[in-house]
């Protein structure tokens, strides 16, 4: 049923979002040097290596790390890279990963290839059995600004409460925080 809804919600999604897509990626590729897409190599069910794009926002050069450990992460954003964070505008092409079925709507966002300490925590609590998520019930209880601790207890938390019912009130919150545009410390 979970893959069914995400199939109906992406194909829905896209439609509607197709002229914003165009339009942000047209301006990606206005303000800043390299390709509009931005592919990371991310961990996904099984603990399996998938691609994930993003609109770019920062600049080519950028080290692959997770962003709070960027020494000065506002510096290495494109001109509009800040607006594409804050208003979650450059997850929007992790619609494809969604009707691939590298990911779902909600479920633990997928960690970085390189981030050991998620992925070995993750592991032992058998939360690599769940298939990432565009938002997550961590994203919505602190994004950014959780320790990876709590991030992964509330991953925990996520599993055992597990339904089509929890998942569309995480869609809910989630649609009310990026509104707010809350919890994106970069």
């Amino acid at each position: 049923m979970k893959r069914f809804f995400d199939l109906i919600l992406a194909l829905i999604a896209t439609s509607i979002l197709l002229v914003p897509i165009i339009v942000v990626a047209v301006l990606v590729k206005m303000t800043s040097k390299g390709p509009v897409l931005y592919w990371s190599d991310r961990v996904g069910k099984g603990n399996q290596i998938f691609r994930m794009p993003k609109f770019r926002s920062m600049s080519v050069n950028t080290p692959v790390v997770a962003t709070h450990l960027l020494k000065d992460p506002k510096s290495v954003l494109t001109p509009i890279g800040e607006f594409l964070r804050k208003s979650s505008l450059d997850e929007v092409p992790q619609l494809w990963t969604i009707l691939k079925g590298d990911m779902s709507f909600v479920g633990p966002r997928p960690a970085l290839f390189n981030q050991d300490d998620l992925i070995s925590l993750r592991t032992e609590k058998k939360v690599e059995h769940l298939v990432p998520g565009l938002t997550g019930w961590a994203q919505i209880n602190g994004r950014d600004e959780l320790p990876i601790q709590e991030k992964v207890d509330l991953d925990v938390e996520y599993m055992q409460r597990d339904s089509l019912l929890f998942d569309i009130y995480i869609l809910w919150l989630t649609f009310a925080k990026v509104i707010k545009r809350s919890g994106v410390s970069h």
